[in-house]
């Protein structure tokens, strides 16, 4: 009789920015598959998500990774529910209105990597700053590039979960980095950014650092971190339209408080119309424009207005399933 490691990961009642939870269900002859994996409870009393006179609530496996750490481990990505087998409110999953995975997503996370002695980013040396931003993005070199054995583990890592992993790069400010995951189905882009946040964080246990995700956690002259999500759909796939892309982008003005909402908390620390960001005051879009709030790709012009769009608000602390149920919601409100 063999024997299976299921670490089964949700998030918890934490708001705005909700945190990952985890724990181990040992299962025998388990066939990998996640319509294999049962259902669980746990205690929602201790992760804001119940009372302590009622306190269970139940996990539903809805995707599944190989563990690359743990012989006969798997990752097990699910949704919260109440006793009833109805979505917990904070099941921001469920609100995803994409059940035929029409919409694909490419999400580009950034973060820093915060050494836990010091609580800053690596290369800031205590007491001062290290040298002006410039010199790190995509740099090479022990000078302007810190933390790349824990991102080229983690990179490998999520390769061998399976992960659609499209690559990493160091991003502008010291000890800041970016991986970027790409899904056929909305519901999948966000199973795998969560996944990939998972193996991540669980990576900084083994070196003395932490994952910091907030968009701007180092005031000044820094870049913030974002969580850039390029969509489309059918439509913007094949339209060869310019003026449908303008009207799909318009359909984003009239909504933009709710987008700012559920793009992520401190956002407006980010969001200040310098560093490659538009106001979080205001709405704009435009052709290979990194000052907008959503840019049209060149290579969607060029390919004769068939491609993507890329909403460049979300922060880095962001749910990726709350970014997309509401690009989902604003897309398809779109009158083309």
């Amino acid at each position: 009789m063999s024997k299976s490691k299921l670490e089964y990961i949700w998030l918890d009642g934490y708001t705005p920015t909700a945190n990952m939870r985890s724990k181990t269900k040992i299962v025998s002859d388990f066939s990998g598959k996640v319509e294999d994996c049962p259902e669980w409870s746990f205690d929602g009393s201790s992760t804001l998500q119940a009372e302590g006179n009622s306190s269970d609530c139940i996990l539903k496996p809805v995707s599944i990774y190989p563990d690359p750490t743990r012989e006969s481990g798997y990752l097990v990505m699910t949704e919260v529910l109440n006793p009833d087998g109805t979505p917990h409110v904070s099941n921001s999953r469920s609100t995803i209105d994409d059940d035929d995975n029409d919409f694909w997503f490419g999400f580009e996370q950034e973060y820093f990597i915060m050494d836990t002695e010091t609580q800053l980013p690596l290369g800031f040396p205590m007491g001062g700053y290290p040298g002006p931003q410039g010199m790190y993005y995509c740099s090479v070199g022990g000078k302007n590039t810190h933390g790349r054995e824990l991102v080229e583990i983690h990179s490998d890592l999520c390769l061998e979960a399976g992960l659609n992993f499209e690559g990493i790069n160091q991003e502008v400010a010291s000890g800041q980095w970016e991986f970027q995951i790409f899904a056929k189905g909305a519901k999948t882009a966000g199973d795998q950014i969560w996944v990939a946040r998972y193996l991540l964080d669980r990576l900084t246990e083994d070196y003395g650092y932490y994952i910091e995700y907030h968009p701007k956690p180092i005031k000044g002259d820094w870049n913030g971190s974002g969580m850039h999500a390029n969509f489309s759909n059918t439509t913007l796939r094949t339209c060869g339209d310019k003026a449908t892309y303008e009207k799909i982008c318009e359909a984003f003005r009239p909504v933009t408080k709710e987008h700012i909402e559920v793009y992520g908390e401190f956002n407006d620390q980010r969001l200040t119309g310098l560093h490659e960001t538009q106001s979080i005051h205001e709405f704009s879009y435009g052709i290979s424009d990194r000052g907008a709030s959503i840019r049209i790709p060149i290579g969607t012009v060029e390919s004769g207005w068939k491609g993507w769009l890329e909403d460049r608000r979300p922060a880095s602390n962001a749910d990726p399933y709350k970014i997309a149920s509401r690009i989902v919601k604003t897309v398809k409100s779109a009158k083309v």
